[in-house]
Formats: C-alpha cells, sequence, structure tokens
C-alpha cells in the first residue's frame, strides 16, 4: 500500500503582497506526497491563517492520516476522516495524482471531464496607494482581466488611477472583508463606468446580510462567505458568484462537486486560489474550465516555481504537463 510523507516549503514572490489583512514577501505551501515507491502524487496546500491554519498545523494534519492512507483509505472515502481546509486538499490531490500516474490514465478522464482547454486567469494587483498601483497597472495593462484588492478606504481612488492607466483590462475587486455598507454604497455605482466586473467579499463573512437588500448592479462573489458546497444555501440572494478554492473545499473531489451544485443553484463560478506554485493551480484548472471567472495567477507571482511549471504565455495558461500534476 502506499505511504503518505508531507513537507513544508517557501516559495519567494516578486514582491511584496498585499490584501487588506497584511502583507508577505514569500508563501509558505505544504506538499503531500503519496507514494508507493514506484509511483508518486503530489499536492499542495496554503494554510491560511484566516481559517486558523499554520504550516506546521497542517503538516501534522496530513501525517496523522499517514496510517489510514498505508491501510486504504482512498479519495473517495477521505472526506469522512477529515474536515475541508488545506490538509485535505493535499492529501486529495496527491491521490488524485497518484492514480492518474498509476493507471496511465489523465486525472480529466478519471474525472469525467473533457480535455482542458486553455485559460485566460485575472492577475492580481496588491493594495498600495492610487500611484503605485497605477504604475503596476500600466506595467500589467496587456492582461486581458485585473483583480485590485481593496482596503476600504481611499478606494475608489486607486480603481479610478488603475483605470486611467490601463484602460483596456476588465476589473475585479476584492476587498477581503474589509468595506462596511457605506463603503459599498460610495463605490460600486461609481465602479460601473470604471469596467469593473465582479466584487468579491465586500462584507465580513457572517456579517454579509445587508447584501440580500443591497443592490448588486455588479455581480457580488462570495469568497469567505464561501467554503463548500453545504455553504450555498446561506448564500442564496445575497451573492452572485462563488469563488471555489481548492485549499476551502478540501480538494478536488468536493471542488468539483461544489461547482456543479453551485451552478445548480443559480450561481456563477470564480475558481480562485492562494498564492501557490503551479503545483496547487493545476488541478484548480480543471475546476476552472467553463468558469465565468479564472483567477488563478498564483505561479505569476513568484519570483521561482516549479519545474515543469504551468505555462503562461501573458495570462493566458496551458494545461499542466503530466509530470507536474494529473
Amino acid at each position: 500500500m502506499p505511504e503518505l510523507s508531507a513537507c513544508i516549503e517557501t516559495f519567494a514572490l516578486r514582491n511584496h503582497f498585499t490584501i487588506s489583512r497584511g502583507s508577505k514577501t514569500e508563501t509558505v505551501v505544504v506538499t503531500a506526497t503519496v507514494s508507493d515507491g514506484d509511483v508518486s502524487g503530489r499536492g499542495e496546500c496554503g494554510p491560511n491563517a484566516r481559517y486558523g491554519e499554520t504550516p506546521e498545523s497542517v503538516h501534522a494534519a496530513i501525517l496523522d492520516r499517514a496510517p489510514d492512507i498505508a491501510a486504504g483509505l482512498d479519495r473517495h472515502a477521505l472526506a469522512s476522516r477529515m474536515p475541508a481546509g488545506a490538509a485535505r486538499n493535499a492529501i486529495d490531490c496527491a491521490l488524485w495524482d497518484y492514480e492518474a500516474k498509476r493507471s496511465g490514465e489523465p486525472v480529466w478522464r478519471i474525472a469525467g471531464l473533457t480535455p482542458p482547454q486553455p485559460l485566460d486567469t485575472a492577475f492580481t494587483l496588491s493594495v498600495d496607494t492610487p500611484d503605485a498601483m497605477a504604475r503596476a497597472a500600466a506595467e500589467n495593462a496587456h492582461r486581458p482581466v485585473l483583480k485590485l484588492k481593496l482596503t476600504g478606504d481611499n478606494d475608489l481612488a486607486r480603481v479610478r488611477a488603475v483605470r486611467d492607466a490601463a484602460p483596456g483590462p476588465d476589473l475585479i475587486v476584492d476587498a477581503n472583508e474589509a468595506w462596511d455598507v457605506a463603503a459599498y454604497e460610495a463605490c460600486v455605482p461609481a465602479f460601473l463606468d470604471l469596467g469593473v466586473r465582479l466584487v468579491e467579499q465586500p462584507f465580513p463573512a457572517g456579517r454579509d446580510d445587508a447584501l440580500a437588500s443591497l443592490e448588486r448592479p455588479i455581480p457580488v462573489c462570495a469568497d469567505e462567505s464561501f467554503h463548500d458546497a453545504a455553504s450555498l444555501e446561506g448564500l442564496v440572494g445575497r451573492y452572485d458568484v462563488v469563488n471555489i478554492k481548492l485549499d476551502k473545499t478540501g480538494g478536488l473531489t468536493e471542488a468539483l462537486a461544489a461547482a456543479k451544485a453551485a451552478r445548480a443553484a443559480g450561481f456563477d463560478v470564480m475558481v480562485g486560489c492562494m498564492v501557490g506554485t503551479s503545483l496547487a493551480m493545476a488541478p484548480a484548472f480543471l475546476v476552472a474550465q467553463g468558469a465565468r471567472f479564472v483567477d488563478l495567477d498564483g505561479p505569476l507571482l513568484l519570483s521561482q516555481d516549479r519545474e515543469p511549471p504551468l505555462r503562461a504565455d501573458g495570462s493566458r495558461l496551458s494545461a499542466p504537463e503530466r509530470a507536474l500534476w494529473g
């Protein structure tokens, strides 16, 4: 039977990455490996302090499941043995990769999906002053979609500065729970004329009731308020889009189910990521096929990626090589 191992890895970023909750110059990921000595499968996750995770706690949670994997626990039963979150994501994706490499069949075929096609990803601009964000936007004005991190303070000036510097791209704005109702009402009507196509998680999760009574002329996306398919019922009438991230769903298995359930419930789908390497983006790439919004730019923010990486031509991502994952 296969063995499960894990390691903590650090990857430097090209630039500071800042959102409303803080800033960092590197990303720390945890990689799980399922191996029988001949074949190995890998999965990467990004522990998130927002959900009470640390690299050390996630590493320990993965290793806690090693006896179960050795006893034959598969991805179908994994959700019954551990909660959704980063640790389960790493194991689930490692099991998919292991199965694909062991069988010689790609993950997309095992999952009953169509062959994956190239995708255009949004490119994220870190929170900064309006002038600094304008400079970053000008450097990336060739990209089809820019995603702007906001803070709830001076955000309209930031978006206007970006639009002046980069007239072409569509814009996504992400407040990461930092707004209140006054900020929403001050910004959203003006955003209509600035080419903003999506407003992501304006209010804190659990304190987003106001969205049920506010006008939503621009679609509003649930990120921190959405985790898996079980989250959907409480979002009806408040959100128009849900952001599926494998570190929240607990892996590809639940992410695929959540995407199907979201569409059936009338939501559009966004597929996003934590700041991670191409190994983390590869399974998300499958979920992102057919998504209305794609935000898988994690590797584009790194100064060094995995080998082989997910190939990118500007913001256009190609399907992962099987040597990477799947």
